[in-house]
């Protein structure tokens, strides 16, 4: 049985989680971090990963960035992996977590959907396949609560598209008065509102044509899953970074 502990386990994703594996024969919550205790969870919430006593296998993270570097820090402690599912990272701590990743398992991606990650896939594709002659325009639609944008989905359906074109496509996050004729730019457009799960469209606008690839959750269990799956997953890896291209390999 996989011990996990779940950061940020009061918040709606570790609401998700905890759900998931009270039916899960494979793994099991044992403890939290966070500042406050969900309800009808039997065990042990600390505020702080230095308060945690339990031997666990495996972190899950859907908490905030403010909680990296004392995550990290108890996983290197304890040869525990991590998966790190928050979003909003500033460049210092995601080469933080590369530095991490050279002593310890860490499993990081921007959407654990397996449907989201297929669309990563063929976004690579059809920007290798259009070129240049086609304009990429992306979308994003999201909930009122979600405090950072663009998405980190958006930025990773982004990071595929440009991997086409050398990564040499910089990024215009809206645009607002005259801005003159579009340039060689990725545009992300950013949506908030009502209970929106994740919504994400890319569109490759061309010469009297558009195609639209395009993904919608309808429930957040659906990111619950796959960070269960990439927590049994990454369970006895050795010390590297991981993401969900790594799993889906496996299957």
């Amino acid at each position: 049985m996989v011990k996990v502990l779940v950061c940020g386990i009061a918040g709606h994703m570790g609401g998700n989680i905890l759900e998931l594996l009270k039916n899960d024969d494979e793994a099991q919550a044992v403890c939290g971090v966070d500042l406050h205790a969900p309800e009808n969870f039997a065990g042990k919430v600390y505020p702080t990963f230095a308060e945690v006593n339990e031997d666990v296998d495996v972190v899950i993270d859907f908490s905030s960035p403010a909680c990296l570097e004392s995550e990290l820090e108890f996983c290197m402690q304890r040869g525990v992996p991590a998966v790190i599912a928050a979003t909003g990272y500033t460049a210092e701590q995601l080469a933080h977590i590369e530095q991490c990743a050279k002593k310890v398992a860490i499993f990081r991606t921007a959407n654990f959907s397996v449907g989201v990650n297929l669309l990563v896939k063929l976004v690579k594709e059809a920007a290798a396949f259009l070129g240049e002659k086609f304009d990429i325009e992306i979308v994003e639609k999201h909930h009122n609560l979600k405090k950072d944008a663009p998405s980190g989905t958006a930025l990773m359906l982004a990071d595929a598209a440009n991997n086409a074109f050398e990564e040499k496509k910089p990024y215009i996050c809206g645009r607002e008065g005259i801005v003159g004729a579009r340039g060689n730019e990725i545009g992300i457009h950013a949506v908030r509102g009502g209970t929106i799960v994740g919504e994400h469209e890319v569109l490759f606008c061309g010469e009297d044509e558009i195609i639209t690839l395009a993904h919608s959750a309808r429930s957040k269990k659906v990111f619950a899953s796959g960070a269960i799956r990439a927590a049994k997953w990454i369970c006895g890896k050795p010390a590297g970074l991981y993401d969900m291209k790594d799993v889906l390999a496996d299957l």
